[in-house]
């Protein structure tokens, strides 16, 4: 007789949580890529201090809050 105590690995899984995660990784990367890429693109003189200095920003400004 159960005892109200359950085993969660027999639960169904559920990769929403984790896919979510995965996308907004996915997101974040490619958004560094383009940043990169425009700033080789469009303003090649930057050194790459500047270069840096510039992604830091971009991605501290593009952090995103994960709830739980």
């Amino acid at each position: 007789m159960s005892d109200g105590n359950f085993n969660r690995a027999l639960l169904p899984s559920t990769p929403y949580r984790s896919g979510v995660r995965m996308g907004q990784q996915q997101a974040k990367t490619k958004a560094e890529e383009a940043l990169r890429k425009a700033l080789d693109e469009a303003i090649p003189p930057l050194s790459a201090e500047q270069k840096q200095s510039v992604k830091e920003r971009f991605t501290k400004a593009f952090r995103l809050p994960i709830s739980s």
